[in-house]
């Protein structure tokens, strides 16, 4: 029989020209696996393959990398036909529920974001940037990306650089507006360089692990749980806005997100949310 590792090392070369290098080190890590449970042997019989899986991939998610690592390993095996069947379908993907994003409720969200903070080092930029996160569903990275061009504070718009560098609008309402116009006129450090609007105090553009800590910190001071991140406000953002009856697309749009089926996810959690009103108050649940 051929030898797999040639196969493979194409394989990686092929990839790496298309893909990143964390993509090519994840897929080589687990040909190399492959590799050394087949001897070295090119033999991808699907009862081969499925030993190899019961035996290194325990868990559902180990599985649905795996897997999917040798599904496109034999798609290139068939385009360099070397391979004249696919006998990765006979393997079953294996279920996987999908985790519902955690939100706060809208008393907590206001709990969170009213407190006073007089303690704290920066207390109108960590207000300023937490009212401006969630009144607009920003992702950290988006947030502390933002140039003073970006922000419009007359129309209360934001213009933001998203995943895969994409510009999109959000927006953002009064209560954010005259927190960014409070940190703007009392706390900004003017930047060492560019024209970030959230700045640490040496003029620093302010960083995501800092924004991580800020809110860890606001949340744990009114007792919220500790796990709250920079992400649980945007999932808030989204969430809240279909609990008050904004429609799916609109929230899409808002959001950044390409396809609608990520953001229906989220009508899953006011779903979830109802459920929960309901058991917890009707006399017959």
């Amino acid at each position: 029989m051929a030898d797999l590792d040639p196969l493979i090392q194409r394989f990686l070369d092929h990839l790496a020209a298309r893909r990143s290098a964390n993509t090519v080190r994840a897929y080589g890590s687990d040909l190399a696996q492959l590799s050394s449970y087949l001897n070295g042997v090119f033999d991808l019989a699907p009862d081969r393959l499925r030993l190899y899986l019961r035996k290194h991939a325990p868990t559902p998610v180990t599985r649905a990398r795996k897997l999917s690592t040798l599904r496109a390993f034999v798609r290139f095996l068939k385009a360099i036909q070397e391979l004249d069947h696919d006998p990765t379908e006979a393997l079953e993907a294996p279920i996987r529920r999908k985790r519902l994003p955690k939100a706060l409720s809208q008393q907590q969200a206001a709990e969170l974001l009213d407190q006073e903070a007089d303690n704290a080092r920066t207390p109108a930029r960590d207000r300023a940037i937490l009212e401006l996160m969630y009144a607009a569903g920003l992702r950290v990275s988006e947030a502390v990306g933002l140039d003073l061009a970006d922000v419009d504070l007359k129309e209360r718009t934001l213009k933001v650089r998203g995943k895969g560098n994409k510009e999109r609008i959000a927006l953002f309402g009064k209560t954010a507006a005259f927190a960014l116009e409070e940190y703007m006129a009392t706390e900004r450090v003017s930047p060492l360089s560019g024209s970030a609007i959230f700045t640490n105090p040496k003029g620093g553009r302010l960083t995501t692990r800092s924004v991580q800590n800020i809110v860890k910190r606001w949340a744990v001071r009114v007792g919220l749980p500790p796990e709250t991140t920079p992400h649980t406000l945007r999932h808030s953002f989204a969430t809240h806005l279909l609990d008050n009856g904004a429609d799916l697309k609109s929230v899409q749009q808002l959001l950044g997100h390409e396809s609608l089926a990520t953001t229906q996810i989220y009508t899953h959690v006011s779903v979830e949310r109802l459920r929960k009103a309901v058991d917890s108050a009707h006399p017959k649940a």
